[in-house]
């Protein structure tokens, strides 16, 4: 873990390589696809909040594509930095030290993708 990882560059990285994987393991990615539609889709819980609880667990596993795409997408569903820095709170309480240097990346990512949006806008 390191504070200097650009999380666009590894989302389009991974993004690169999960084509590959679409074009070589078809039924596999379909069938992730099928489970990322249905667990993402609208019910009792908001998108939001879904994302948010998504930021958590990458953050937990320690996986950097987790935290890139979920930072992004917090980013367009419009949560502000103190909600993901209240959830990545949340990360330290329950993960200790390991979290807290994932959390740190995982700020730093919401950073990263809110600073694109806004220069896209």
């Amino acid at each position: 873990m390191t504070l200097d990882k650009d999380y666009p560059a590894i989302i389009a990285g991974i993004g690169a390589y999960t084509a590959e994987l679409r074009r070589t393991v078809p039924p596999v990615m379909q069938g992730f696809g099928a489970l990322a539609r249905a667990a993402t889709a609208p019910g009792s819980v908001d998108a939001k909040t879904k994302e948010l609880i998504a930021l958590a667990i990458g953050v937990t596993q320690r996986c950097d594509g987790c935290i890139g795409f979920h930072g992004k997408a917090l980013v367009d569903l419009g949560a502000s930095r103190d909600e993901v820095a209240e959830v990545l709170g949340l990360c330290v309480y329950m993960g200790g030290g390991p979290a807290l240097m994932y959390a740190a990346d995982a700020l730093r990512a919401y950073d990263q993708f809110a600073a694109a949006s806004a220069r896209a806008a």
